[in-house]
């Protein structure tokens, strides 16, 4: 693992990947969606915790379950992905912890602080779905990242027994690069990195 990366998998991976708001019709394997779990598992997590859970919304039925929650500018582009993805993180992702962490006693931790579990599970949740993101591109699958819907709409659809809370909406398919427009500028090193 010393050597980097071709520059055509740093392509595909960064420079030329895209978020897309228009999909072909071509389905997504349900193989191709345990392919992406087996890659973004390996992501490393604080206390390697693994809060995110992820719900893959496929079905006609289960995307109208999702639709009262979609923003009117995201509802379109969502119905017509042929897979949208809920990321959501655990309340109770501690109770892993014993086998997941076996170094130290971080159940304990957590349980005898109960104001950190929400905060690491939701900062480590969004850290494994940047990681879904890159696996999803390492897949040859495109991606759709958003954040405007209604995470209570959600969550009461979804995840009634409280225990899963959503963060993040993404759609999932191959993309449509017919009407892209151009690329957004990005800030330069010197603008947001400093080396001391």
């Amino acid at each position: 693992m010393t050597a980097p990366l071709e520059s055509t998998a740093l392509d595909q991976l960064f420079r030329n990947a895209r978020s897309i708001h228009r999909f072909t019709e071509r389905p997504v394997e349900a193989a191709t969606l345990q392919q992406l779990y087996d890659l973004l598992k390996w992501g490393p997590t604080g206390f390697n915790a693994q809060p995110a859970r992820y719900l893959f919304v496929a079905s006609a039925q289960a995307k109208a379950q999702l639709e009262p929650a979609l923003s009117a500018g995201n509802r379109d582009k969502t119905l017509s992905a042929p897979v949208n993805v809920i990321v959501a993180y655990d309340t109770r992702f501690h109770e892993h912890l014993p086998s997941q962490f076996p170094a130290y006693d971080a159940k304990g931790f957590f349980d005898g602080a109960p104001a950190w579990i929400e905060p690491t599970a939701r900062t480590n949740a969004t850290l494994q779905a940047g990681y879904l993101f890159l696996a999803a591109r390492a897949l040859g699958l495109d991606v759709g990242p958003m954040s405007g819907f209604k995470p209570d709409v959600v969550d009461a659809a979804f995840f009634p027994d409280g225990r899963y809370k959503s963060i993040l909406l993404a759609n999932l398919g191959y993309g449509d690069r017919a009407e892209l427009t151009p690329r957004g500028p990005r800030l330069d090193f010197a603008e947001v990195a400093q080396v001391l």
